[in-house]
């Protein structure tokens, strides 16, 4: 059977729609220093973000501490966003949709920064048990904000989860489809993930949800903003990543290339510390034990597979559990295996939540 009638006919079993490859969003990685001479700056340089100055050691060497200080101040970073609230708010329903075999399924909005976002939720049939439904906070990869539909992509996907009896909620992201705001893409700039935390918020005020059992799942850019979300929320307790842009940052601005004629840009020492302590995959061991399972396939044309291997041994090296799928030949949607790490996705979140 070819690749082509093996997709069809996994999504035929799934009843839903296939996504699109999803491009991920330019990368604008700015350096606050300029990689010119090897090794330290001069004592005082400031960071041209804010012009603030760097506390050097008595050799002139800028300290540590003095990066973890100007790390904090982006908006992007942890740090940043552990200070922020979010509080979400009560879904709204927009419209009532075409029920799923055992669950139901509307266009809701909640809250994020002032922002009316829209969003996908599907409510499993019948009485929720005792404390509430399991939810996943649902992450999608980039798809032109322009051409996204709140009802298309991820349908075989979001439905898997929901059969299996999961509350889930697709937020579009702000400036998606009918969402205010900007879309400013998900990597560089706080706003998506704002949005995730803030529908993870407003589940947890909705009555039929049990806020103790939420977790995520996220597709390639939506990886991205599933980990820093499980790192800035604890009550988020797992997170399944497909195909994730989900490397380092000081891996991601060197070894992402965009064709064979751009080459990675050289970074010096202090912007690669620079860079890696504004990943997520600087502060791993503040998961303390809540797990993360990962799909990749090896033949992803859009995200490398190398970038599941930076993060697996990111969480090893950092003592956190994790599961770890590689699919041979497959691609950035997995279409070759869709049904198996579906199941596999299912299954995780049955044990974890």
């Amino acid at each position: 059977m070819s690749a082509l009638l093996r997709l069809i006919a996994v999504l035929l079993v799934l009843g839903g729609a296939y996504v699109v490859v999803t491009r991920p969003d330019t990368l604008p990685f700015s350096l606050p220093w300029q990689a010119s001479e090897p090794g330290a700056p001069s004592p005082g340089t400031p960071g041209p973000t804010d012009g603030s100055t760097l506390r050097t050691d008595p050799l002139g060497r800028v300290t540590d501490e003095a990066i973890e200080a100007f790390v904090a101040r982006q908006p992007i970073s942890l740090q940043a966003l552990r200070a922020r609230k979010f509080p979400g708010s009560a879904l709204k329903v927009v419209r009532t949709l075409n029920a799923g075999v055992n669950y139901s399924r509307q266009v809701v909005s909640y809250q994020s920064e002032g922002l009316t976002i829209y969003a996908l939720l599907t409510v499993p049939a019948g009485p929720p048990p005792k404390g509430g439904w399991p939810a996943i906070v649902f992450n999608h990869g980039y798809i032109p904000p322009d051409e996204y539909r709140t009802t298309e992509r991820y349908v075989a996907y979001q439905d898997a989860f929901a059969r299996a009896g999961f509350v889930t909620l697709k937020s579009d992201y702000r400036g998606h489809g009918s969402s205010e705001g900007e879309a400013r893409g998900g990597y560089y700039d706080p706003g998506y993930t704002v949005d995730v935390l803030n529908a993870a918020a407003s589940l947890k005020k909705d009555p039929r949800v049990n806020p103790k059992r939420l977790g995520l799942w996220g597709h390639s850019m939506g990886g991205q903003l599933s980990l820093r979300a499980l790192l800035v929320d604890p009550d988020l307790k797992a997170a399944s990543l497909w195909a994730g842009v989900v490397a380092g940052y000081d891996v991601l601005a060197t070894d992402w290339k965009r064709s064979p004629q751009t080459p990675p840009p050289v970074i010096d020492g202090l912007n690669r510390r620079y860079l890696r302590l504004l990943s997520p995959n600087s502060a791993l061991e503040d998961l303390r034990g809540r797990p993360i399972q990962l799909h990749h396939g090896t033949a992803d044309k859009d995200v490398p597979y190398s970038f599941q291997k930076a993060l697996a041994n990111d969480l090893r090296a950092a003592g956190q559990p994790v599961e770890a799928y590689r699919y041979e030949g497959d691609d950035h949607n997995l279409s070759q295996n869709l049904g198996v790490a579906l199941r596999r996705s299912v299954a995780f979140f049955k044990k974890h939540l």
